[in-house]
């Protein structure tokens, strides 16, 4: 094994293709892609100053790590790879990735970040960035504080445990979301998705939860959550809280404390295949 410490690495892939090396404390200054088609790489304490560092890389393991601003769009079309106990500045990470564990990961910037990836594992990880996740497939978040619109836009078998979203448009497109123990607050949450579970989760969105194929919720809470369900088909909803608005589900059951307003418009929908009902009685009935 090679073992470099406390080096200053400037040039275009200064390390291109190395394998088999631990890389303590080293600075990668400007030059671009230096760990390029790199293999069995221990990283402790780098800073990555510029763009493209592990690119076409396997089994590389980073701790204590700080990627500057200008290390953008910095693993692409990596495999195993672990990043632990860093803070990540630069957008555009990890695109086309395979088996990606992160723990206690902070991303300031995760614009456009997590694509196309396969086998993730989040656990204790701070994102603020718009289109995180997009069309990634075989996700696990524990502890994912998530601030940024449009996350997971077309992703697929994700599980999510104990986290917090606040997002505009999360979860459209998707197919096989399961959300345990969760807050979500945002816009329009989870439109056009398939198969979408949520369980023990607080739930406030206008006009969320709508155009769902097989909608399950499980002891959740629906705050100022106006014009639900609308063209949802197979809900299963069982809701601790009084909703605001529903409007136009196509079929289920769903159970409710109460409803404000429901909305079942004869000539959009067929009222009798969706069976709705409450602790309190609903209080305004609108046929269109």
């Amino acid at each position: 094994m090679t073992i470099y410490k406390n080096n200053y690495f400037t040039g275009e892939r200064a390390l291109f293709g190395e394998c088999n090396a631990e890389i303590i404390g080293a600075t990668f200054g400007k030059g671009e892609s230096p760990l390029k088609e790199s293999r069995q790489i221990n990283l402790q304490a780098p800073i990555f100053k510029w763009k493209y560092p592990l690119w076409y890389s396997q089994k590389i393991t980073v701790t204590n790590a700080i990627f500057e601003t200008m290390a953008r769009s910095g693993i692409w079309y990596t495999q195993d790879i672990t990043v632990k106990n860093s803070g990540i500045q630069a957008p555009k990470l990890f695109r086309r990735c395979q088996n990606v564990q992160l723990e206690h990961v902070h991303f300031a910037d995760a614009e456009e970040t997590l694509w196309s990836c396969r086998d993730v594992r989040l656990t204790d990880v701070q994102v603020c960035g718009d289109y995180f996740g997009k069309d990634s497939t075989n996700v696990y978040l524990d502890r994912v504080s998530l601030v940024g619109n449009y996350c997971f836009d077309g992703a697929k078998n994700v599980e999510v445990h104990h986290s917090t979203f606040i997002a505009k448009d999360a979860f459209w497109n998707c197919e096989e979301v399961t959300i345990y123990d969760s807050t979500l607050s945002g816009e329009y949450l989870a439109w056009n998705t398939k198969h979408l579970t949520l369980v023990n989760c607080t739930i406030e969105s206008n006009q969320g939860l709508c155009y769902i194929d097989h909608l399950t919720l499980k002891n959740c809470q629906l705050l100022q959550t106006d014009l639900a369900f609308e063209y949802c088909s197979d809900i299963e909803a069982t809701v601790t809280t009084t909703i605001t608005s529903v409007k136009n589900p196509l079929s289920g059951k769903i159970h409710a404390a109460g409803i404000t307003t429901l909305i079942m418009d004869a000539t959009k929908i067929d009222p009798s295949k969706t069976t709705i009902t409450t602790d309190t009685p609903i209080t305004e009935r609108k046929d269109a």
